[in-house]
């Protein structure tokens, strides 16, 4: 080559060289700035307008003000000494930085005093190196690089999610490989300088330094530069050690880091770029299963004890739960495992963080049935994070390790099916392919399900959003839930964020409208076949022979059609007229209950201390008695009935699907429970003291001792120290599945003939089905005075009116329980307490002195 063309390589060189080191500028003032805090230089991140940037997002933008000649600041007095100049092979120093602080007489390029731990010598965090900062920060007065650092590693994912990792010192390894991928790119620019001895243009140059850059900040974890090699895949099952994040040192850095206000900001502003990405990269880019370290991103942001705080409650915070709400089930899985380990207060700071951003959205928005909360898209993404918590709490607290009723399963899938199914479906009833799904998928990923835990980290009351049930449109929602659930979101699937008001009246809906299909199909039938079948679900009885009557034709019904136990009741009692209304219905279900529960007939057994009844396993009732009030607690359920009935918690579970266990004998057999228990704690020899063996001995309903052998050779076992706990079950396991498995699966049976295709699982803890069937305690007789409506002339300012309450208010209790069941047939309030009652106070004809 001639000396000319040596010379103009040269040249080109040094233009190269110095586009370089100017777009180098560019970048390191829009991720950096140049520390002047009142700077006025739109394009400076120092400068109070100036909007954070990715990194890939600031190395095209230092292009484009390259090419344009955009104004470049001056290293603020307070950043000139800490600067690092990079030499154009930056990518080399990057990924040292990325390791670390640089050793003592390391330079990786040309620096302009000995270097110390600031912004541009990290790339991801540890508590040590933040400890450093902090450290210099002190020193020289200036918190301007603490706020770089912590402004740059917070926004960009991947510097975040390897950032207080247990073992953040890199490998040996790691750093070869680290070297290789600096090697490659080395000869990969080398190469695209121009084998051929063609110069680059400065375009070129620019394009190709802003790759340069975008590569080094993904210098601490890229596969490879050409071709990237495949990830491997990820675990299906979810395991929160994964997680390498170490908690700890994040909680103490976070303490750290409250001790200086400046933060705080840098924090918030971070959070918001953050966010944005991160919901970007879950969404199109499935990056969860590329990157094993990604979840870390949001075990970080979680420990932010000031996540509630109003700042970021307006956009940061919002913006997080919408990328989180990304995440796939699996990742969520994990999560509650790691977030199931934390104590109870660490849970409920996060439970009250998302459920302060789903009540100031609430308050602060206009909700209502022109703009639905369900189209808001915060609440909703706030709610699918509770959703997480909720599960942890669950997973974390005292869980049931009892298996489902393997039989109750099956009795699902079989009971109810429908024999006319085009039918039905030409007519709009709910397709066999369109039931709701019993359990949530991120419950089946867990383990875990409402019904399994017995005492939650977080009571289920801190999951109820007040504000929230005032505003949802139920009716829109239970739309949703029903049709469009794959389209639009439905707080039914979330129920526990609903309160036991909202979730039954949902449950009217879908009843009504099972009703209603039902009807329709009756009528079709009846064109079609020209048979005359009656809409209703009708029952007509003998006052002397309610039982009688009701048993059989219930039975029929059950043979021929059970479907129709899912049509409205309609109850007639032979030789009186009248219209029910509703009001026949619930004199039909006390006759029944009140004769089904006589102590005389002898199905329920009745204890004097709980006042709870419970089957007896010694019953010389048939099975269908058992069927008939299955049926009818269905129905009531069903027709939104309250009955008198006083069963123990342990009925409900097992109408969930759950069998009793020891913890379900504290109110069921609550004597028996305790000398279990004290067997349990007992200090001294078992099996020399107590003498017990496995062999025990009950009392059948005409007091004879029987007894029973909980395993072979029963009266051959001692029970002892080693394995009382083991005969405790087993007694438990007897006493509330076993010796009353005929009479309960008959009277489940009965139940699921009329609750099968019902989302009353899904919806309802056992404590909340109690509370449909039997109604509430708490009587607040003013609000059923407020609820009152009157008519024939009356009025709340009627002198007999005034009178009336002023007199009930005087009562007793027991003369206010005497006073409801006369009313309304139950001494107990519905859902929702007395205000949710509709009574009618009318004048009895024209005469005034009646």
């Amino acid at each position: 080559m001639s000396s000319t063309g040596l010379e103009e390589s040269d040249a080109c060189a040094g233009k190269r060289a110095a586009v370089k080191q100017k777009i180098e500028r560019y970048y390191h003032q829009l991720t950096e700035g140049c520390g002047n805090d009142s700077c006025s230089n739109q394009f400076c991140a120092s400068s109070p307008a100036f909007e954070p940037l990715d990194n890939n997002a600031a190395a095209l933008r230092a292009v484009d003000l390259c090419r344009n000649k955009a104004r470049l600041c001056d290293p603020h007095p307070s950043k000139r000494g800490a600067t690092v100049l990079r030499s154009p092979d930056h990518s080399k120093a990057a990924a040292l930085a990325c390791s670390g602080p640089l050793p003592e007489g390391a330079t990786g390029g040309k620096v302009s005093q000995p270097p110390r731990q600031n912004s541009t010598d990290v790339g991801c965090l540890t508590e040590e190196q933040l400890e450093g900062i902090v450290h210099t920060c002190r020193e020289t007065g200036d918190l301007a690089p603490l706020v770089r650092i912590v402004g740059r590693v917070f926004s960009c994912a991947d510097a975040l999610a390897l950032s207080f990792c247990h073992n953040a010192t890199p490998s040996k390894e790691e750093l070869k490989a680290r070297q290789a991928r600096d090697e490659d790119k080395d000869e990969d620019e080398k190469e695209g300088d121009g084998g051929d001895g063609e110069p680059m243009d400065a375009e070129t140059t620019m394009m190709t330094t802003a790759s340069e850059m975008v590569d080094t900040t993904h210098a601490c974890h890229s596969p490879t530069v050409s071709p990237p090699a495949p990830s491997p895949p990820m675990p299906q099952s979810p395991d929160a050690e994964e997680i390498s994040v170490d908690i700890e040192a994040v909680r103490r850095s976070y303490r750290l880091l409250q001790e200086y206000d400046g933060v705080e900001t840098a924090l918030l502003n971070a959070l918001l770029c953050l966010s944005t990405n991160v919901e970007c990269e879950l969404a199109y880019h499935n990056v969860y299963a590329r990157s094993p370290h990604y979840l870390n991103i949001f075990v970080i942001v979680m420990e932010n004890p000031s996540l509630h705080s109003p700042e970021y409650l307006d956009a940061a915070l919002p913006t997080f739960c919408k990328a989180m709400s990304r995440l796939p089930t699996l990742a969520q899985a994990r999560l509650v495992l790691l977030w199931a380990k934390n104590d109870a207060n660490e849970l409920r700071r996060m439970v009250e963080t998302f459920q302060q951003l789903i009540t100031c959205r609430v308050i602060t928005q206009d909700f209502g049935s022109q703009r639905l909360v369900n189209e808001d898209d915060a609440v909703v993404a706030a709610t699918k994070c509770l959703k997480i918590v909720y599960y942890a709490s669950l997973l974390g607290g005292e869980v049931d390790s009892n298996p489902r009723d393997e039989e109750e399963s099956e009795e699902d899938e079989n009971d109810g099916e429908p024999t006319d199914s085009t039918f039905r479906e030409l007519l709009g009833a709910v397709p066999r392919g369109k039931r709701p799904m019993p359990f949530e998928p991120l419950a089946i990923e867990v383990g875990v399900q409402p019904i399994d835990c017995l005492h939650p980290l977080v009571p289920h009351e801190d999951f109820i959003n007040e504000p929230l049930n005032d505003v949802l449109e139920m009716d829109k929602d239970f739309t949703f839930f029903r049709v469009e659930q794959e389209k639009r979101f439905s707080f039914m699937t979330c129920p526990f964020i609903l309160s036991p008001v909202t979730k039954s009246l949902g449950l009217y809906y879908d009843n009504r409208i099972r009703m209603y299909s039902e009807r329709r199909i009756t009528v079709f039938h009846s064109l079609v076949q020209g048979q005359h079948l009656h809409p209703y679900l009708r029952l007509k009885v003998r006052r002397d022979h309610v039982i009688d009557d009701a048993l059989v034709r219930l039975e029929m019904i059950a043979l021929e059609n059970p479907t129709d136990l899912r049509k409205q009741l309609y109850v007639e009692f032979e030789g009186e007229q009248g219209v029910d209304e509703g009001g026949v219905s619930k004199e039909f279900f006390q006759l029944v209950v009140e004769e089904i529960f006589n102590r005389d007939i002898g199905m329920f057994t009745f204890d004097e201390a709980t006042h709870l009844f419970w089957f007896n396993p010694s019953s010389l009732e048939n099975e269908g008695q058992f069927t008939l009030i299955g049926i009818v607690l269905g129905l009531a359920i069903y027709n939104n009935c309250i009955l008198d009935i006083h069963f123990p918690m342990v009925v409900y579970r097992k109408l969930m699907g759950k069998r009793g266990s020891f913890h379900d004998l504290v109110d069921s057999h609550p004597t028996l429970y305790r000398s279990l228990h004290y067997l349990l704690h007992y200090q001294g020899n078992v099996e020399e003291d107590i003498m017990a063996t496995f062999r025990i001995s009950t009392l059948d309903m005409f007091g004879t001792p029987v007894s029973y052998d909980l395993q072979e050779n029963a009266d051959q076992v001692p029970v002892n120290n080693w394995n009382r706990q083991e005969f405790v079950d087993l007694y438990a396991n007897y006493i509330l599945n076993t010796s009353v498995e005929k009479q309960f699966r008959a009277f489940r049976h009965g139940f699921h003939m009329v609750t099968s295709e019902s989302p009353l699982k899904m919806l309802f803890r056992p404590e909340e089905i109690e509370l449909l069937v039997c109604g509430s305690k708490v009587l607040d007789f003013h609000a059923l005075q407020e609820a009152t409506e009157y008519d024939g002339g009356f009025s709340k300012t009627s002198r007999i009116i005034k009178e009336f309450w002023e007199t009930v208010h005087e009562f007793t209790e027991d003369q206010k329980c005497l006073l409801l069941q006369f009313t309304t047939g139950t001494d107990r309030a519905p859902v929702g307490g007395l205000g949710k009652l509709k009574m009618i106070i009318a004048k009895n004809g024209p005469d005034s002195d009646r």
